[in-house]
Formats: C-alpha cells, structure tokens, sequence
C-alpha cells in the first residue's frame, strides 16, 4: 500500500555497481550552495569555514520498522522527511543549516532505483532549505534500511538558544498547529489495516490530504526564525516539538528548572485535526500533547517582548513560565487545572 505511483521500473541489483558505483550516480545530480562548504563529497572529510560563526551540529537516525513503515511511507517522501527532521533541530537553536551528512545502511531489498528514489527526495529538501550534501557512508544491512543523517549550521554566539534559559515569567510559545502528524498516522495505520486484511481495497484518505502531508514530508520552520530575525528578538529557551508538547514542555522545564502553566485554550489545532480526532474517538488536546512529529518550534519569551510576539503570523502564545514548585499544568477549556503527564514515544521499551 505504497502511496507512490506504481509504476513499472527497472530493477537494478547494487552489487552490479558496486558501492562506489552506488555513491557516484546518487550525489551527482548534487551541488554545493554555500560558500562556507569548501570540499564537500569526493575526500575523505568535508572542509567547512565557518566564517567567525559557532557551529551547530545534531544528527538523528531512523531505522525501518521503528520510525518508519514503507509500506506507506514512499523512499522519496522519507529521504525528505529525515532531512527536515534534522534541519528542525538546528533551526529550534535559532541557527541556520548549511550541510548535512547522510549515511545509509541498506539490504539486498533495494534496488539501485530506490536508492536514488531515497535521494531524490534528500535532494529537494537540501534544494528546499538551501543546504550541502558534504558527505556521508553507505553500507550493508542485514535486513531493512538504517538511515542517519547529521545537519551542520552556523549561529552567532548571542542569538543562540537552548533550552535552560527559560525563566519565571517567561511566555511560553508555540508556532503552527499541533496534533496534525499523529492523526495522520493514524490514519495511515488504518488504511494499512485495511488493505492487509483485504489488498483488493484502495487507500481512502478522504479530505485529510493536510493530516497525511504532516506526517509524511513535514517542514521545518525557517520562516519563524527570519521572523526571529527581522523582529529583533531572541527567545529565551527553544526546542522543536518531535514527540509531543507535553514531552517537550518537560524537557524545557527540567533544563531551565523551572515549571509551567499551559492554557488548552491557547493550543492551536486546525478543526481538520479535532474532527479527526473526534471520529477516532480521541481527546484532541491529546493528540496535540502527546502525538508527536509536528516539528513546530516550542519556546519562550521576555514579558516585555509580548508586542513583538503577539501579532506575528503562525505564532500563539500558550502559557506562562512559573516556578518550579508549581509543576506543570493544563488549565482546561472547563476551568479546572490538571497536572500534565508527558506520553511522548518512548525510544526505549520493554
């Protein structure tokens, strides 16, 4: 239940090519955008000058079967989605991307056309987000695909952000909607369901075309950060949201030593994402708390920075920073106020 076209290719083995063979026709269709990329993919390191900036680095891998599925997840939306997911981490410290690094490890169940399907689609998010692909290896798994990539930017030393600088008063912030990408998956588990059940049926999505995009080749938000930026302002802590708003509230907290007050009212979800939830028979505040993979950006503010904020475009403000003794609360569209327990994915689990 692939939602590619499925069409006709031909099949080419990788041992026919070889590795090498393999790396040369994937990276060639590549070119280098950023002056700050003096030797990218051919050598046996990258040569990066950074120019007087600091250096942001974060890398995250993704294994077949634990963060996706191909039968639903086509190779070039995935090649998109791993790049972005890694950008996002580098844009949540307010810096900007310049190269990335990938590493594959692949089973015989791949052709050599979908491996370059897999790039196509690393390909248009570099394109997307102006970055280099500087390097990376390739190498045999003994079954599935492994996927790592390493995203490379630049940030000037008073404009980064990381997550321990929130402090009592802070406003707590989000960017876009919530909830989104975990009802798209879940609507994708269904249709998989499905069609395992009986493969004569065809997918169904209905209109959750926004659902399913959300899931399958999120963005990461660089617009909020040249708003950042044109704005004059720089948060006081900051983190994308990857396994859910609570989690990464927590996450904020903890290394800011500090508590949080979050209005349910605040929280912006798209009605596609509480009609959606509804039918499943969901809480959507939930999905937005604890779904995950929306790769909105979660930080905080000065007090006195709330004219800069409050009339931005796709920017709401959601809560409070208070102290740590106060916990972290949901005050309810009802008026009652509950603890907030983080249910984000757990990595690891018996």
């Amino acid at each position: 239940m692939n939602t590619s076209d499925n069409k006709e290719t031909t099949r080419t083995e990788i041992h026919t090519i070889g590795e090498f063979g393999l790396i040369d026709k994937v990276v060639k269709p590549f070119s280098v955008v950023n002056k700050s990329t003096l030797k990218g993919i051919g050598d046996d390191a990258a040569v990066i000058d950074n120019e007087g900036f600091k250096t942001v680095v974060s890398t995250d891998m993704l294994i077949e079967g634990i963060h996706f599925d191909l039968m639903y997840h086509p190779l070039k939306h995935l090649g998109y989605k791993a790049v972005v997911v890694n950008l996002s981490d580098i844009y949540a410290m307010n810096a900007i991307p310049k190269q990335i690094f990938v590493s594959i490890g692949i089973s015989n169940r791949f052709s050599v056309e979908a491996v370059e399907e897999l790039y196509w689609g690393i390909k248009k998010a570099c394109e997307r987000y102006g970055v280099d692909l500087a390097g990376g290896d390739t190498t045999s798994s003994p079954r599935g695909l492994v996927l790592s990539i390493t995203a490379v930017g630049q940030g000037l030393q008073e404009k980064l952000v990381y997550r321990n600088g929130a402090k009592v008063g802070d406003l707590i912030c989000v960017s876009g909607d919530l909830g989104a990408a975990y009802l798209g998956l879940q609507l994708l588990e269904r249709e998989k369901r499905l069609f395992l059940d009986n493969p004569e049926i065809q997918p169904d999505f209905g209109e959750n075309n926004y659902l399913i995009g959300r899931q399958l080749k999120p963005e990461a938000r660089v617009d909020i950060i040249d708003l950042f930026d044109k704005n004059n302002i720089v948060p006081t802590s900051m983190m994308d949201i990857s396994d859910g708003l609570a989690s990464e509230v927590f996450h904020l907290c903890k290394q800011s030593n500090v508590g949080a007050f979050i209005e349910e009212e605040g929280v912006p979800l798209l009605i596609d994402t509480e009609l959606q939830a509804i039918q499943f028979g969901l809480d959507p505040i939930t999905c937005a708390l604890s779904g995950g993979e929306d790769y909105e950006l979660l930080f905080t503010v000065k007090p006195e920075d709330i004219d800069k904020i409050k009339f931005l475009t796709d920017i709401f403000i959601i809560g409070e920073i208070v102290p740590a003794e106060d916990g972290v609360t949901l005050h309810t569209k009802g008026g009652n106020r509950h603890a907030i327990t983080a249910q984000g994915w757990t990595h690891f689990s018996s």
